[in-house]
């Protein structure tokens, strides 16, 4: 018996009804971008490896850990399944000159992919929704995405999100913390665990970030990069953060809030929920002015932000917001195959119209091999209540009939099903486009 071909662990189908909710998720995004005047972006999935490495830092988890890499048995060269989209955004922008006529703002969505334990709202495929304003330095462009995404809160109508804010400063700045930081965990080292001293050299402001309980009051009582930053970084958080008071936004300055990748500088923010257990963060981003020029573009400043749709959605069905799937506007009742041609050349021009159909058909099941062929003259396609029952089932609105009388006659019948159940009309098959719109939604 030959084995039983599944998804990958942590890659995961996406199934009606379910997908529903993706599809409004993602017609809502598209209202908000185009509402801040952002373009849509769509890079590959399959970059190659050192963009990921020079881009994300190559002493950072996503690369020493989660990234799905592996070399192209073709021409030997080392790929990556994207785990982020950001560093694919500033490759294309690069590769294609997009900055040459001005700063661009960019959306995208999107599958990413990162080998962790698979848990609630995080696998290894997982999908996000990100913005990108790349070619603009000043910090009302941060606050503008903020913004955004609190805009987007808004209009879910999730509750219970807060927003953490912190500057990273500048190179020179970070460079002064950094020292600090090493003077201060080396005097501790005792407390630290293997990873943090693995990269107390090579990345000491990534300890911050760490989750291991033992050592939250030591990182609590380290070196803080707000103490270190200049009058620039200072005047640009303080900017950012006018224009969230002024819009009525609520913040908190969280100093340990550095992000999981070494591109950030000045600005980074989160949107956290304590909804989801462990993986409370549902959006995150920030400021990363010096990316472009690491990746051999031309100097260029640039800030963004990612949201984890698995989360939005999580939180979307906890709190009962997710919206009803509704039906098509009609359903077809077709009691014989007789007439079907006739049938299928209404249908046709009533979805041309915009009305959105579905046709009750007979269904074969079994092998295919050995499954008794369906008459395509029989008479029967079903019951006219088991067609009707379907249709009520189906959500649709109204259900039209195709009764042998109403087409020798070159008519249908129009039953309502919902508003008004029961009520019935009839109407020529000849003057369809006079009487389509009154079955749209």
């Amino acid at each position: 018996m030959s084995q039983k071909l599944t998804a990958v662990k942590g890659m995961n189908d996406l199934l009606p009804p379910e997908s529903h909710s993706w599809v409004w998720l993602e017609g809502v995004v598209r209202g908000i971008m185009n509402r801040y005047a952002y373009s849509n972006i769509r890079t590959p999935i399959v970059e190659p490896t050192a963009l990921f490495v020079r881009g994300l830092g190559e002493v950072t988890d996503i690369v020493e850990k989660e990234m799905y890499s592996f070399e192209d048995r073709l021409n030997h060269e080392q790929l990556t399944l994207r785990p982020e989209a950001t560093a694919g955004v500033v490759r294309a922008v690069i590769e294609h000159n997009l900055l040459y006529e001005g700063g661009k703002r960019l959306y995208y969505m999107g599958p990413m992919f990162r080998h962790e334990r698979p848990q609630r709202g995080r696998y290894r495929q997982f999908h996000q929704i990100g913005a990108e304003a790349l070619g603009f330095s000043l910090p009302e462009v941060d606050a503008e995405l903020i913004l955004m995404a609190h805009n987007l809160w808004n209009e879910l109508g999730l509750k219970n999100i807060k927003l953490e804010l912190n500057s990273l400063g500048e190179p020179a700045e970070r460079s002064l913390h950094r020292a600090a930081l090493i003077e201060y965990f080396e005097s501790n080292i005792e407390v630290l665990d293997e990873d943090a001293k693995r990269r107390l050299h090579s990345n000491p402001l990534r300890i911050l970030d760490t989750k291991n309980p033992s050592m939250q009051e030591l990182v609590e009582k380290a070196p803080k990069l707000m103490d270190f930053l200049g009058e620039s970084s200072s005047a640009h958080l303080a900017k950012v953060c006018k224009i969230l008071d002024l819009n009525g936004v609520t913040y908190s300055i969280n100093s340990r809030l550095v992000r999981g990748m070494d591109y950030y500088n000045l600005t980074v923010f989160e949107f956290v929920t304590d909804q989801l257990g462990s993986q409370g963060t549902i959006c995150g981003g920030g400021r990363y002015d010096y990316l472009i020029s690491q990746m051999g573009g031309k100097p260029s400043p640039a800030v963004g932000w990612a949201i984890g749709v698995e989360r939005v959605l999580e939180l979307l069905k906890d709190a009962n917001l997710l919206p009803s799937i509704e039906g098509p506007d009609v359903f077809a009742v077709v009691p014989s195959s007789r007439d079907i041609e006739k049938v299928m050349q209404v249908i046709q021009k009533l979805r041309v119209k915009g009305v959105s159909v579905q046709m009750h058909s007979p269904s074969a099941s079994g092998n295919p091999g050995s499954a008794k062929p369906i008459d395509a003259d029989a008479d029967s396609r079903g019951s006219m209540k088991s067609q009707f029952k379907r249709a009520d089932a189906s959500g649709a609105k109204f259900a039209l009939i195709f009764g042998e009388d109403e087409l020798s006659n070159g008519l249908v019948t129009i039953k309502t099903l919902r508003d008004g159940v029961g009520l019935q009309r009839v109407e020529a098959l000849s003057n369809v486009d006079d009487w389509a719109s009154s079955l749209k939604s």
